[in-house]
């Protein structure tokens, strides 16, 4: 079998990625020929060389664009990478319907050690790590590729929140927070509570739930898990060298900007 004839057989079965492994175990070329197929593939925008070692096959309806919704091939990815992972952030946000942005990269978060980024043309990944793997919060949705890995509605929330000064700042993610909100339910909410380690991003969320208007159980339950320990005064958007100041809300959150949502 040659590699075009192996790459048929994994669209048959829905599949949009292989790795320079499998080549080598399912083709009978030598080393030398596979790799000069594949770069014959890559000149003709049929693959795609995501990473080293690791390819997405690009079906005639996706190579106009030249770029494959992540959702086809980030769980493949992450077993390749034996790393755990979750479709969050932005990315999360617009698979839960909280789609008010066009996002132009996607948002992916794992575990040390840091995953380099992905710029690959319109091919674009960005990832997070966290220390603090999620023991509830995650959902699995299904692609025509098989199931993968997101982050509930209410994990989205918290870590747009949390990563908000790396990826535009509290006022770009309002409205999705506010769409999100929609989608929640207080078990998500108190899931998170359960586990979730960053006080002062609740204590954030917290405040932008209550200023947002939203059904009262949701800010309500994280108040309650705050007040189980002592919290102190944070600033609403983190600034270099500031200390937050009075703050006069339950929060305990001093409010350095002022929230403009575009919904």
């Amino acid at each position: 079998m040659n590699i075009s004839e192996y790459i048929k057989q994994l669209q048959s079965f829905e599949e949009y990625a292989f790795s320079w492994e499998e080549i080598q175990q399912n083709c009978d070329s030598p080393e030398s020929t596979l790799r000069k197929e594949l770069t014959r593939l890559a000149s003709r925008n049929e693959i795609l060389n995501l990473r080293q070692g690791f390819y997405l096959i690009i079906p005639p309806r996706y190579q106009n664009f030249m770029k494959l919704p992540v959702q086809l091939y980030i769980d493949k990815l992450f077993n390749h990478l034996n790393k755990k992972y979750y479709v969050g952030l932005y990315s999360a946000a617009a698979l839960h319907g909280a789609s008010h942005q066009r996002i132009q990269q996607d948002y992916i978060i794992t575990v040390p050690p840091a995953v380099r980024s992905i710029d690959k043309g319109k091919t674009r990944i960005k990832f997070f790590k966290t220390e603090h793997w999620p023991d509830f919060n995650l959902v699995e949705k299904k692609s025509d590729a098989g199931l993968y890995k997101v982050s509930s509605p209410a994990l989205t929330m918290v870590d747009l929140i949390h990563y908000h000064s790396k990826i535009g700042g509290i006022n770009r993610m309002l409205a999705n927070i506010e769409e999100l909100a929609e989608q929640i339910t207080k078990e998500d909410v108190k899931d998170l509570t359960k586990w979730y380690p960053y006080k002062s991003t609740l204590q954030r969320l917290g405040f932008i739930l209550d200023e947002l208007e939203v059904p009262s159980y949701l800010p309500n339950t994280i108040f309650d898990r705050l007040q189980k320990e002592p919290f102190y005064p944070v600033l609403l958007t983190t600034k270099k060298g500031v200390k937050a100041g009075s703050t006069g809300n339950r929060w305990k959150v001093d409010k350095n900007i002022e929230l403009e949502s575009d919904l």
